[in-house]
């Protein structure tokens, strides 16, 4: 037997003349993933960040010259049910999956799909195996779209020096995106200054003597979640490796990678990422190879790099 839900519900007026505030608050609660009971009456399970939004919610409606009360409802077992399948998101999750059978080579569509599971399980109050069938359709989606992507390894981060990887060749994917982009700037910036670097058409075509990252069985790739440590992507991996990781403003950069790289996963959201992605699908849909857009997003990440350097220092 499922045990009781407590619920929320946010009772509001408002100004019919103050369109701007309606809605403002039309776009929160859709935002939150509410059910609607009637005009101006928004139902939430209560949970500690809901009621703190809705509170928030509540406040600003009374600063719009409107009204504004969260309630507290203890629902009997037929109420209970019937709340519960206002929340049910087979519908939008159906959707989803439908669109990523109907996805062919565009990856611009992975990373817009990958934001709606994002957005949909993050308002997902009752999550089953919609969310689960979902996030499997995004990853064979992944796959296909983006083969040879690598799926984190167990082991440890072994720590190097860099004095002994002068000179190398590097080796990863071809069509650099995020994690490549960033882990062959590092590569470059602060490991191996002379680095040479092959992108490869797939992984098999790594020669021996090349320092492969980025993709199953290379040197440096994803190392996968071990106890409270979460999984790490390439870049993270080659800053640990290389005792860069201390530096605060390679971590954020790394946060800024990890949360773009794996944002299907779930985690930690950063606030500069997605302008941070779409300044680097620019620089991809513009650069004529691989070399020059290294070159490109290089620039950007240097430019990251200064910044996080004097907002450290003047802290």
């Amino acid at each position: 037997m499922l045990q009781l839900v407590e619920w929320l519900t946010l009772v509001t007026t408002l100004p019919s003349r103050n369109t701007a505030a309606r809605m403002r608050l039309w776009r929160a609660v859709k935002a939150l993933g509410a059910a609607t009971l009637r005009d101006g009456v928004y139902l939430l399970p209560a949970r500690e960040a809901t009621s703190a939004a809705l509170r928030a919610l509540a406040d600003e409606v009374r600063a719009a010259d409107g009204s504004a009360e969260v309630l507290h409802i203890a629902a009997d077992a037929a109420q209970d049910e019937s709340f519960r399948q206002l929340f049910d998101r087979g519908t939008e999750y159906g959707a989803l999956i439908a669109a990523t059978h109907e996805a062919t080579t565009d990856d611009k569509t992975l990373r817009r799909l990958t934001r709606e599971l994002t957005q949909l399980a993050a308002a997902d109050y009752f999550p089953g195996a919609a969310q689960d069938q979902a996030r499997q359709a995004l990853d064979d989606l992944a796959a296909r779209l983006a083969p040879g992507e690598p799926r984190p390894a167990g082991g440890e981060i072994r720590r190097l020096a860099s004095a002994d990887f002068c000179g190398r060749t590097w080796a990863t994917r071809k069509q650099l995106w995020v994690d490549r982009m960033a882990s062959a700037w590092l590569i470059r910036r602060f490991i191996d200054r002379e680095a040479k670097f092959l992108w490869l058409a797939t992984p098999a075509d790594c020669p021996a003597d090349a320092l492969g990252f980025d993709f199953d069985g290379a040197a440096f790739t994803h190392i996968a979640a071990t106890g409270n440590a979460p999984e790490r992507v390439s870049f993270e991996v080659l800053a640990a490796s290389f005792g860069l990781d201390a530096d605060p403003a390679l971590a954020r950069i790394g946060a800024i990678v990890h949360c773009l790289d794996l944002v299907n996963e779930g985690g930690a959201a950063v606030a500069e990422a997605a302008g941070i992605e779409a300044v680097l699908a620019g620089l991809r849909a513009a650069a004529p190879n691989d070399d020059q857009l290294l070159d490109a997003a290089g620039r950007v990440f240097d430019g990251l790099y200064k910044n996080y350097q004097q907002e450290g220092n003047d802290a």
